[in-house]
């Protein structure tokens, strides 16, 4: 009975947990985007320019380029740059994947620009500012992996296809949630498109 109590406590703590770290998520600022259209399934956004930092790598899936991407980034964020200086996480990550090769950004929060923010000391992060897009996109939840990635990418694309919207680039994955939260995660599929309002 005393192993029965002691397991519902430590799974109310584990909710308790996993609830504020959700919560601590949502606080961390995100890009910034205007919803044009809401379709069935999915969504347009327009995106206006923003500032990235960005390691490119010989990857061509999400399994190969997750990790040595994040830290690479994440040492420039936590103070690997020229004024040692950290930088506030943000969400998402973007990750673009080809089989010519990947590249995983960190949008950088907005009170910076190419002016003033910090410069890497590892020199195979660039920093870069992004045009301005429209894109369609489709979200999922749970834990992403290349089979869903590759699942939600396709159904993405048929969609636009039955609409009849030109895609004009390659799709991103855009991961909002650290690895450690395992309730109510969020992921998403974007593809740039041509779109006139």
């Amino acid at each position: 009975m005393k192993a029965i109590y002691l397991l519902s406590a430590l799974a109310l703590i584990f909710i308790v947990f996993q609830s504020f770290r959700s919560f601590s998520a949502s606080s961390i600022e995100t890009q910034k985007y205007r919803v044009v259209k809401k379709e069935d399934g999915f969504e347009i956004r327009f995106y206006p320019k923003a500032t990235f930092a960005t390691i490119r790598s010989s990857g061509v899936n999400y399994k190969q380029v997750a990790s040595s991407g994040f830290r690479k980034l994440a040492g420039y964020i936590f103070g690997g740059n020229d004024q040692n200086k950290s930088i506030a996480m943000t969400a998402p990550v973007r990750m673009e994947m080809s089989e010519k090769g990947s590249a995983m950004s960190f949008v950088m929060p907005e009170k910076y620009d190419m002016a003033t923010l910090p410069k890497p000391k590892d020199a195979t992060v660039e920093i870069k500012q992004s045009e301005p897009v429209y894109a369609a996109v489709i979200a999922f939840g749970g834990y992403a992996n290349d089979e869903k990635i590759n699942d939600y990418t396709n159904k993405l694309v048929a969609l636009l296809e039955k609409k009849k919207i030109k895609i004009i680039g390659r799709f991103n994955f855009l991961g909002y949630n650290a690895p450690f939260q395992f309730i109510g995660r969020k992921n998403e599929i974007s593809i740039p498109i041509e779109w006139k309002e």
